[in-house]
């Protein structure tokens, strides 16, 4: 519910303060007062439109807060805290403050319980709170959407839930549509990768390369190219360590410093230790001489198996040259290649699926849209009903409404896509909302024939239809906070008197605000505030007040009269005022009148 709006250098209003309670509240004063900027105060406030036209002359910018309290819990409410949270804002003592901020350039800022956000983002939250409905916005009405969404929430749970479930399995057929499109969009181009692909794979399988080949291989050629060379080295090599013709060698060497130092062994513990290391590299010397000896005749020059080398080392070149940078890499490529094959080899599988899938789809779609169908009629019939005796009670007592459900049909596609439904025997356009037009007839007097609103209705029917709507779908609705502005406008007499207690009766299950120029309505307000007008055309600080008992007979005298004074018209005003008492009493228990 929102509790409090304050207006600063918005149009006339200098600054201001409105204080809002449960029930009925109406805006009264004279014209040119700035009544309407309460309302386009709301507006700024839901995140409409900013017009820099609108600030105060003089003003560098105008502000609009309006003060929302949270204590009571709902669905509306909880969402409403969820997404000033999600906004960045907090809820402190059960209250957010919503603001707005226009400049005289043009720039507008939002903020959303202290954190500042983009103006889409105060509208995504604050939206759903209010319902704002003048003259412009009767429009509104005459959209189908706006009559298809109206009639659903009047059809209650059991309608909303299977509108919610046909909602979901629209968007599962227009994904799976979307991904059907795409694989058939494709299929030429992965038949080339397939192709590619299963080239490749075949190459690699063709040389069938082990891990670490080429590496193995490049090591091999070396070897076999320069055998010769290794051979002679290592000729060389095991002579130095023990040569078979007496000339000097390790071993050799190595064994006469031994018996030198033997020779003294028994003169110095040192002399025996170093005989003994000697003694250990003699042996180390036999060995390592063996060990050559043994690769000298290992190495031999075999132009056979060279050749072999060579051709299989270009063998796996022409692999990492395409597939690698060494064969690992190809091994790891050809894995991960045949697994995309595999799928791409599968296209023909997926397709099917896929159609089957949407096959699937549209057939529960088509049992779900006669269901959503059946349950819109009926409760078109009860919704019809419901606003024509309310349209009774607003002196429209020949007036019939009449919710008209129909569906456009379509010659049968050759492949079912795009929005076509089969339902029954019959092939139907469709939307994500169903197969079904809504739209809302009037015939205003006995004997007329029923017309849609926009041509059956004048401005004054309109607003009193409209009002018919909204007291009908009060139980059902989740808005907590009604604005009308001037919607009574064409109407008077018993009429208005009407729409007055229809305005009580709404503000019994939801905050209702109204700005209206009639006495018959302003007296069954629970508050009454009227914004005063200075002398210079501007409205002062204290611009909106609200009335006591006095102060009201007085203003609804001057509605009536045009002046304060004349007794007839305060008595008139104290006449209305008696009479709607008994309606502005049914107030829920706890809501107090202000």
């Amino acid at each position: 519910m929102l509790e409090e709006l304050r207006i600063s250098q918005l149009g006339v209003i200098d600054s201001s303060t409105l204080e809002l309670g449960p029930g009925l509240t109406v805006i009264t004063g004279e014209t040119g007062a700035g009544k309407t900027m309460v309302v386009t105060a709301l507006g700024l406030l839901l995140g409409g439109r900013a017009d820099s036209g609108a600030v105060r002359s003089g003003a560098k910018q105008a502000r609009v807060e309006g003060v929302v309290s949270t204590r009571a819990s709902s669905t509306t409410i909880d969402a409403f805290r969820g997404a000033v949270e999600e906004s960045g804002g907090e809820v402190e003592d059960d209250q957010v403050v919503l603001a707005r901020n226009v400049a005289a350039q043009g720039r507008s800022r939002a903020w959303v319980g202290g954190a500042t956000v983009p103006v889409t983002t105060l509208a995504d939250v604050a939206e759903p709170l209010v319902a704002v409905h003048g003259q412009s916005d009767q429009h509104r009405l005459l959209r189908a959407g706006a009559q298809r969404a109206a009639l659903d929430r009047f059809g209650g749970e059991e309608l909303s839930a299977t509108a919610g479930a046909y909602a979901d399995l629209w968007a599962e057929l227009a994904r799976t549509e979307r991904t059907l499109a795409e694989v058939l969009g494709s299929v030429r181009e992965r038949a080339r990768e397939a192709d590619q692909l299963a080239f490749g794979l075949g190459e690699v399988e063709a040389v069938d390369p082990r891990p670490g080949e080429d590496v193995e291989l490049a090591a091999e050629e070396t070897r076999l190219g320069f055998a010769d060379t290794l051979r002679v080295a290592a000729e060389q090599a095991r002579e130095a360590l023990s040569s078979e013709e007496g000339a000097p060698d390790a071993l050799g060497t190595t064994a006469a410093a031994r018996h030198a130092l033997e020779s003294v062994r028994e003169h110095d513990a040192t002399a025996g230790e170093l005989a003994d290391r000697l003694a250990e590299l003699s042996h180390l010397l036999v060995d390592l001489a063996g060990d050559v000896a043994s690769y000298a005749t290992s190495l031999d020059t075999d132009p056979t198996r060279l050749a072999a080398v060579s051709e299989r080392r270009a063998a796996l070149t022409g692999l990492t040259r395409k597939y690698g940078e060494t064969i690992d890499d190809v091994l790891s490529w050809a894995e991960e290649g045949a697994k995309r094959l595999l799928d791409l080899q599968g296209t023909d599988d997926q397709v099917a699926e896929l159609e089957a899938r949407r096959d699937r789809l549209r057939d529960e779609l088509g049992t779900l849209a006669a269901r959503l169908s059946d349950q819109r009629s009926t409760a078109a019939a009860r919704l019809g009903t419901a606003v024509s005796d309310e349209l009774t009670s607003l002196a429209m007592p020949h007036a019939v409404v009449s919710v008209e459900v129909r569906q456009q049909e379509v010659p049968a596609p050759e492949t079912p896509a795009g929005p076509v439904l089969h339902v029954g025997d019959r092939w139907l356009r469709a939307t994500q909302h169903g197969v079904d037009d809504v739209e809302l007839l009037l015939a205003a007097n006995t004997g007329a024939d029923p017309r849609p609103l926009h041509k059956g209705a004048s401005g004054g029917e309109l607003s009193r239809v409209m009002l018919a709507l909204e007291v009908s779908l009060a139980g059902t609705g989740s808005v907590p906070t009604f604005v009308f502005d001037e919607v009574d406008a064409g109407v008077g007499g018993r009429a208005a008197i009407e729409v007055g207690r229809r305005l009580a009766a709404l503000a019994r299950s939801s905050q209702v605000l109204v700005v209206t120029h009639l006495p018959q309505v302003a007296a069954y307000a629970d508050r009454h505030v009227v914004v005063h007008k200075s002398s210079d055309g501007s409205v002062t600080t204290s611009g909106l007040v609200t009335l006591d008992d006095a102060e009201r007979e007085r203003e609804l005298s001057r509605m009536l009269a045009g002046v304060e004074d004349s007794d007839s018209a305060r008595a008139h005003a104290r006449e209305l005022l008696e009479t709607a008492a008994p309606e502005r009493a049914c107030l829920p228990e706890g809501q107090g009148r202000g």
